[in-house]
């Protein structure tokens, strides 16, 4: 199984960055798929999850800014970030849910500066 981040970088305030998630290995229709980001000394945190059904989900501090999509045919799940500001600088993590089963990418980092 893997998860395969992409399209993080740097950019300014105010910018715009689509990452994207690419899994191999697993049903990925079947999977519920979210992103998560971690920021140097804080906690892993949810950002948006998008249900098998496509139902989303969303953390407070994005709501409005960031858009969590997928498409099956290509086994791929993507968050639109725009507006970003200083504080959305973190790693960014994608992860997989199906019952039991939990996998992780291996992170891409976004940075944004003020």
């Amino acid at each position: 199984v893997q998860l395969v981040e992409s399209g993080g970088g740097l950019v300014q305030s105010g910018g715009s960055l689509r990452l994207s998630c690419a899994a191999s290995g697993i049903i990925f229709r079947l999977y519920a798929m979210g992103w998560y980001r971690q920021a140097p000394g804080k906690q892993r945190e949810l950002v948006a999850t998008i249900t098998s059904g496509g139902s989303t989900n969303y953390a407070d501090s994005v709501k409005g800014r960031f858009t969590i999509s997928r498409d099956n045919a290509k086994n791929t799940v993507y968050l639109q970030m725009n507006s970003l500001k200083p504080e959305d600088t973190a790693v960014y993590y994608c992860n997989g849910k199906f019952s039991s089963l939990d996998y992780w990418g291996q992170g891409t980092q976004v940075t944004v500066s003020s």
